[in-house]
């Protein structure tokens, strides 16, 4: 009975919150005022998303010591009072489908890392829109809370679909 809990606890761990691919992080989002012209409360759940970069990863987690990347945006939303569900999957059930150039800062990316299952497994909230390039915060398994580029090959061949809650 043991063997069969170890075992379900590293299944869900291998599928939730996607990769242990590195990542590249962007300090200078912060400093960027790109999403600070975003409504109000878009601009806070960012920033309270922001606070917790550098922030490890943590299966389930939703606190400093440790968060996984459902986590975050859970927590990031919950902050200004906005509810969504805890799991990446569910939330991707939530808010508009958005088409590719209608994302803008505050929506959710979602992807499906783990190719072997066809479900939603990862998300992430996008803080800032260049040039054909759109950043977005998530909490990896190899690097915690980061900072990466929805143009980087991994990100973009995982990427299922982008919701807009807000």
């Amino acid at each position: 009975m043991n063997k069969v809990i170890v075992f379900a606890f590293l299944a869900l761990s291998l599928i939730s919150c996607g990769s242990k691919k590195s990542a590249s992080s962007t300090s200078s989002v912060k400093n960027s005022s790109s999403y600070k012209s975003a409504a109000p409360k878009i601009s806070r759940i960012i920033d309270y998303a922001l606070d917790f970069q550098g922030t490890k990863y943590k299966y389930g987690g939703t606190t400093r010591k440790g968060m996984d990347c459902s986590g975050l945006i859970y927590t990031a939303f919950l902050s200004e009072n906005v509810a969504l569900p805890r799991v990446s999957r569910d939330m991707a059930r939530q808010g508009v489908m958005l088409r590719a150039n209608q994302i803008n800062v505050g929506d959710l990316l979602f992807f499906q890392t783990n190719k072997n299952r066809d479900v939603i497994n990862h998300v992430g909230l996008v803080v800032e829109i260049g040039p054909s390039q759109i950043s977005f915060i998530h909490s990896t398994t190899s690097r915690g809370v980061i900072v990466s580029k929805l143009s980087e090959r991994y990100w973009n061949d995982a990427f299922i679909m982008a919701k807009r809650i807000l």
